[in-house]
C-alpha cells in the first residue's frame, strides 16, 4: 500500500466534521463491540485515521476517541496538511484533551521528480514555500515532525554531486523552521518493491546525511517495513542512528499489513525501542490482512500481542 494511498483513506477517513459528523460517538462505538479496552500500550503506537471506520464511522473526533478507549496513546495522519485548517484544529483539540500525540505529516513527498538532488532554483523557492505552508500547519496542531522526502536521484549527476546538493536543501529547510517547535523528518524508501528510483533509501544513508546537515531540525523517520525490504539489520541500524531517529512507521513484510503477518519479529522490536527509552510515535502505516469489523479486531489484537513483551 503506497503512501498517495494512505493520503486517500486519510481524507475520506476525515469527511468533514459536518453532514455525517455526529451520528457515530466513540462511546456508542465502544459499546456495540467487545474490544473496549482503556489498559494503554507500552509504546506509542499511532494507528492512522481512517483505520477504525467500521467501529467509529467517518469522524476523525471520533476515531480518535475510539483509538484512545482501546489504549492507543497517539495516531498519524499522512494528509494532515491537506485538511482544512478548522478539522486540523478539531483534531489537535481531541488529541490534547485525551493527553495523546500526533505523528509525523507528509509535508513534501513527490516521488516523480528530481526536488532535492540538482539545487534547481524553482526546486528551492517550491521547498521554501512547502517549509512556510508546514509551519501554519504546526501552529494550529502543534504537531512536530514533518516527512519531507529527496525525491529521485539523477541518472545524469554524480551521486556525490547529488548527496552535497541534498544536504544543501536540507540545511535550507531545517533553518527555515528554526526556532519552531516542528522537526522534519526524512523517510528512506525502498527502492526494490515500491519506489524504484528515489534517491534516499538506507538507515545509513540517511545518518551520514543527518551528521553533514548539522542541525537539530533534522532527523529521521525509520520505516521499518522499507528497511526490512532493503536492508535488514533493523535492529543494529536502530541502534547506530538512534541519536537522528526521530519517529518510526512500521508494517509486516511480505504484505505491509499488521504486525504478525510477515518475518518481522516486531515484539522483539518493540521491547528494544521500549529497553531504549523510546517515547516517541510509532506510525502504523499499513493495511489489515482482513476487512471489514473483523480486521479491525484483528489490528488492535495484532498490536496487543507485539506489545505483550515483559517490562
Amino acid at each position: 500500500m503506497e503512501r498517495r494511498n494512505f493520503i486517500r483513506n486519510a481524507a475520506l477517513g476525515g469527511v468533514a466534521l459536518t453532514g455525517m459528523a455526529g451520528t457515530f460517538s466513540a462511546s456508542a462505538a465502544a459499546a456495540e463491540t467487545d474490544i473496549s479496552n482503556k489498559t494503554r500500550f507500552n509504546l506509542k503506537y499511532a494507528p492512522s485515521l481512517g483505520s477504525f471506520r467500521e467501529h467509529a464511522g467517518p469522524d476523525p473526533v471520533d476515531q480518535i476517541k475510539f483509538m484512545h478507549d482501546q489504549g492507543f496513546r497517539a495516531i498519524f495522519d499522512n494528509g494532515l496538511m491537506g485538511r482544512e485548517p478548522g478539522v486540523q484544529e478539531k483534531i489537535a483539540n481531541e488529541l490534547g484533551r485525551l493527553g495523546m500525540d500526533l505523528g509525523p505529516f507528509v509535508l513534501y513527498a513527490d516521488f516523480s521528480v528530481k526536488s532535492m538532488v540538482t539545487r534547481d532554483p524553482e526546486m528551492m523557492d517550491m521547498l521554501r514555500k512547502r517549509m512556510q505552508m508546514g509551519l501554519e500547519v504546526h501552529k494550529r496542531t502543534n504537531v512536530n515532525t514533518a516527512l519531507v522526502v529527496p525525491g529521485r536521484y539523477d541518472e545524469r549527476l554524480h551521486w556525490d554531486y547529488q548527496t552535497a546538493n541534498v544536504i544543501e536543501s536540507l540545511r535550507m529547510c531545517s533553518e527555515l523552521v528554526e526556532g519552531s517547535g516542528m522537526k522534519l523528518v526524512i523517510e528512506p524508501l525502498n527502492g526494490l518493491r515500491d519506489h524504484p528510483g528515489l534517491f534516499l533509501t538506507t538507515i545509513p544513508q540517511a545518518y551520514m546525511i543527518c551528521k553533514a546537515v548539522e542541525h537539530t531540525h533534522c532527523r529521521i523517520v525509520n520505516d521499518l517495513y522499507h528497511q526490512q525490504i532493503t536492508e535488514g539489520n533493523l535492529i543494529p541500524n536502530m541502534d547506530m542512528a538512534w541519536e537522528y531517529i526521530a519517529a518510526f512507521h512500521v508494517g509486516d513484510h511480505p504484505g505491509r499489513q499488521e504486525p504478525g503477518t510477515g518475518e518481522i519479529n516486531y515484539r522483539n522490536i518493540f521491547k528494544h525501542m521500549y529497553d531504549k527509552g523510546y517515547d516517541g510515535v510509532i506510525c502504523a502505516e499499513h493495511g489489515r490482512s482482513i476487512s471489514g469489523k473483523e480486521g479491525e479486531r484483528a489490528l488492535i489484537e495484532a498490536y496487543r500481542k507485539a506489545d505483550s513483551f515483559e517490562v
